[in-house]
């Protein structure tokens, strides 16, 4: 492949985003779902792709005809299929960089209850999840117990971490993983946004809600998703002059050391693994961890550096915000085109299995623990956190948005600081990265051991402690 046909690949991107922008500023219901411009495109792409309209007409034309791909080119298939893994790092790498951290009486005063909820949501995944590959996905379709995973992988991950995790499935031997967990992210995404607005409905008739008494409130601006007039403030704030370096170009090369920091860390846990253990184990499973979970530790200790060395606070948090969002999009779109449609035929009962449990416990967690453990506010902040668990973390700050729309709740500050506790371990942390090789080199039933025990720890203390503090 030459530069140029790398090249093109990349300004093919560009198009499919334009026109999934301009297919959510046109088209009503999509506006009505908040559908992101990259899961549009993505669709989109795959649609007119080989496994789509390709297949269509390849009854109509020779196998050598430039149809039977579609749209489509290998070529850009090629690289679209790598970019998931790659942009992962990025997104990871720039979680913290810009930000600052409070104290951690502070994070869990606040953030503790929404912490709780997330946490018992998110090992209930995985308890759920291994339970159905035991008794029903292994014996019955054949999958190995590492689908036990899936859910929280691609629900609580999304599309990111599912891609991230592309090379661990490839290495275990469960390459078909890959595409279950693209499929079930996409699968969270919409019924989050769906679902996260008929609770609010719901929640609205019943006087659940603190703050909001209906949903109308959204200017038909916001529903395209173009920023209103009087609200566009510059997407970042400039702390270097353009002379001395582009402040893009600076941020980005932060973010660059961030992955050299945690590809250098991963380095050193595979020769530590070999030099110890490993020679009397015979064990390689630090060769299965992924990147992103240790590029995001090279962002925090970047971050804390920079906090060390730097008083005129160079790295700003918006511009980290926007490479981490083009990167998002850029992985969303890319993964969505190139996900196995076949992998997904062929597997669609374990799959729709997979996919409904994960949904019935969300809304199950939602209901009834969210009530119990958060003592304020609980519907406009376990919105966020039952959001964030059906999709990415932008669906859960899109659904407190609608239920919180002027701030009236601690539900944004606690999401916030919730998040400090939270990302560094589910939705893509390092419990999220181990999971698949735990399961493959311990077995299934110690990690269900594990999930079981970090669920109840997780809602004891959202029931127990948090849950006493209702005023």
């Amino acid at each position: 492949m030459t530069p140029d046909q790398i090249g093109f690949t990349l300004l093919y991107l560009g198009v499919f985003l334009l026109i999934g922008k301009w297919i959510r500023v046109r088209v009503n219901w999509l506006q009505n779902l908040f559908l992101p411009s990259s899961v549009i495109g993505g669709f989109l792409a795959l649609l007119l792709g080989p496994q789509v309209l390709g297949k269509i007409m390849g009854n109509f034309v020779g196998e050598d005809s430039f149809w039977t791909t579609g749209f489509m080119t290998p070529e850009v298939m090629e690289v679209w299929e790598v970019l998931p893994g790659l942009m992962i790092n990025i997104v990871f790498a720039t979680l913290f960089l810009g930000a600052t951290i409070p104290s951690l009486s502070k994070i869990w005063n606040i953030g503790g209850p929404q912490f709780s909820f997330g946490w018992t949501i998110g090992w209930g995944q995985y308890v759920i999840g291994i339970l159905l590959a035991i008794l029903v996905l292994s014996p019955f379709f054949g999958l190995p117990p590492m689908a036990g995973a899936l859910i929280e992988i691609g629900f609580e991950g999304g599309h990111g971490t599912a891609a991230g995790l592309q090379g661990t499935f490839e290495e275990l031997g469960f390459s078909e993983g890959y595409d279950l967990a693209i499929g079930l992210a996409t699968v969270g995404i919409l019924s989050g946004v769906v679902m996260g607005i008929i609770l609010i409905n719901w929640a609205i008739r019943k006087e659940k809600t603190n703050v909001i008494k209906d949903v109308k409130g959204f200017s038909s601006l916001r529903k395209q998703g173009i920023m209103e007039f009087e609200k566009r403030d510059p997407a970042a704030t400039m702390t270097v002059r353009p002379e001395s370096i582009e402040p893009l170009s600076l941020h980005f090369a932060i973010v660059g050391l961030a992955v050299l920091v945690g590809y250098l860390l991963l380095q050193f846990l595979i020769w530590l693994e070999g030099a110890t253990w490993g020679a009397f184990t015979d064990s390689e499973f630090m060769t299965y961890i992924p990147l992103f979970p240790l590029a995001m530790i090279g962002g925090i200790l970047i971050q804390l550096f920079f906090t060390k060395i730097d008083n005129t606070e160079i790295i700003d948090r918006q511009m980290m915000n926007r490479i981490q969002g083009f990167s998002l999009d850029i992985l969303i779109l890319t993964a969505i085109s190139t996900v196995s449609l076949d992998v997904i035929g062929q597997y669609i009962v374990p799959f729709l299995l997979l996919a409904g449990t994960g949904i019935a416990w969300n809304v199950f967690g939602f209901l009834v623990l969210a009530p119990r453990m958060i003592p304020s506010y609980w519907f406009e902040r376990g919105i966020g956190d039952f959001g964030q668990s059906m999709g990415i973390t932008a669906t859960g700050l899109l659904l407190m948005r609608i239920a919180d729309p002027k701030n009236e709740s601690p539900a944004f500050e606690g999401f916030g600081y919730k998040q400090l506790l939270f990302e560094p371990f589910l939705g893509g942390g390092l419990v999220t990265a181990l999971s698949v090789p735990l399961i493959f080199q311990l077995g299934a039933i110690p990690f269900l051991i594990l999930a079981v025990a970090m669920c109840i720890i997780g809602a004891l203390v959202g029931l127990l402690y948090f849950g006493k503090k209702k005023s």
